[in-house]
């Protein structure tokens, strides 16, 4: 079997031939050339007859042979595209601008789905600001051609990946559960590039919006989307009545002088905060004492758990009665942490009461940025949040990437 025959099955790609090979320092090189007659534009990709000029030998990494470094090596020709104008052709082993055939790039993508930075880098010889690069090449080309597409029911999340407030908006789709949609920032003006980009008509058939009670994303959504049902998300909500319990407590604490007595109020803060059916032993007898111990603190725990009764409803009328007997409670009650988390909660309330008639929150989003948060610590952080968006669609997107196999071509007789 001659060279040229056994490096075509070995490559195994499609509309290329293998011309020649010779090893080098590094490993071998292999020179190939398109079985096509007529090049396509790197540009729109259709046929140019015209060729302006040919360029000198360029390299494009391929998967490792045999444990040693193989590249391709062409020569391409530079077309008169009546499109485009003087473009490069298209090759069939990589995308154009690209220094890495189709299947190192593919087997680079899976790694990184799976594995962490210092395996993917050292496995594939390359660096990691170059696996950057080379995912978001795999994204672009292996994602729908339009994911925002058919989008209903969202989530609107931000995640912080880098100290000094350094935010990534996260978009996804509650009906799949995927991310369709990342950019840096967490402003008004990031979530309005998304619907900019979702358009009129696409926005107008969005139904609901989860979202925390961030004034920017709420003017965003508000103007953007104004059909769209806004539904704050549980855990947000909730957490304001905690903090307010805690606020409480404290307070509380700062007011005993007796040494022992500060030192059992101060250790019921988890107790406190629990889900009554997650408490122990200890804790249980920590609350049957509260009453006793601190009134004012009971009264606090009474108004979290009455406020979490609350949003366990399913009818929207009645919840939003409960609530709105719970603010003139919280309001009267003497407890400023409450009066003022009663406030935020009135202005809110139909968003509230939209959470109880759908039962749709930010769990996906929050389970979501969980991930990202795994692959962030996998990569032992990110200096850019192009790298990381690109990984959010890689590992979140719903990407099912496979290794790259390649089986030799059997002619029968």
């Amino acid at each position: 079997m001659r060279a040229t025959t056994l490096l075509n099955n070995v490559l195994g790609i499609k509309f290329t031939r293998v011309t020649g090979a010779q090893f080098t320092a590094d490993g071998l090189v292999c020179d190939v050339e398109p079985t096509t007659e007529i090049p396509r534009c790197g540009g729109c990709g259709h046929q140019v007859r015209k060729v302006y000029d040919q360029r000198k030998p360029r390299r494009w990494r391929h998967l490792d042979l045999a444990g040693m470094s193989l590249e391709l090596q062409y020569s391409p020709r530079r077309l008169c595209c009546s499109r485009c104008g003087v473009t490069t052709e298209m090759v069939p082993w990589a995308d154009p601008m690209s220094w890495f055939t189709h299947a190192f790039e593919e087997t680079v993508g899976y790694l990184a789905q799976m594995a962490s930075k210092t395996v993917v880098s050292a496995m594939m010889r390359v660096a990691w600001a170059t696996v950057g690069a080379i995912i978001g090449r795999v994204v672009e080309r292996r994602l729908p051609h339009d994911i925002l597409d058919g989008l209903t029911h969202i989530g609107v999340d931000e995640l912080s990946y880098r100290k000094h407030h350094k935010y990534v908006t996260i978009v996804v789709d509650h009906v799949t559960g995927r991310v369709v949609w990342a950019r840096e920032g967490k402003n008004a003006d990031t979530l309005r590039t998304f619907f900019q980009e979702l358009g009129s008509e696409r926005c107008a058939l969005l139904q609901a919006v989860t979202i925390d009670m961030s004034n920017a994303y709420i003017s965003a959504v508000s103007e953007s989307a104004t059909n769209t049902q806004i539904i704050f998300d549980r855990f947000h909500v909730q957490r304001l009545v905690h903090d307010a319990l805690d606020e409480v407590r404290r307070a509380e604490v700062r007011t005993i002088e007796d040494p022992e007595e500060r030192s059992a109020l101060k250790h019921t803060r988890f107790a406190l905060q629990k889900n009554p059916w997650n408490l122990t032993g200890i804790e249980r007898a920590k609350l049957t004492e509260l009453p006793k111990a601190n009134a004012t603190l009971y009264r606090a725990y009474l108004l979290k758990e009455s406020f979490a009764a609350i949003l366990d409803r399913r009818q929207p009328n009645v919840a939003l009665a409960k609530l709105e007997e719970w603010i003139s409670w919280a309001t009267r009650s003497g407890l400023k942490p409450f009066a003022k988390a009663a406030r935020t909660i009135g202005r809110h309330l139909d968003g509230i009461v939209a959470y109880v008639a759908s039962g749709l929150s930010n769990a996906r989003s929050e389970g979501t940025n969980g991930k990202v948060r795994t692959i962030t610590r996998r990569s032992y952080g990110l200096h850019g949040a192009s790298s990381l968006i690109a990984l959010i669609h890689l590992c979140c997107s719903g990407l099912a990437l496979q290794p790259v196999h390649t089986w030799p071509r059997i002619h029968q007789t």
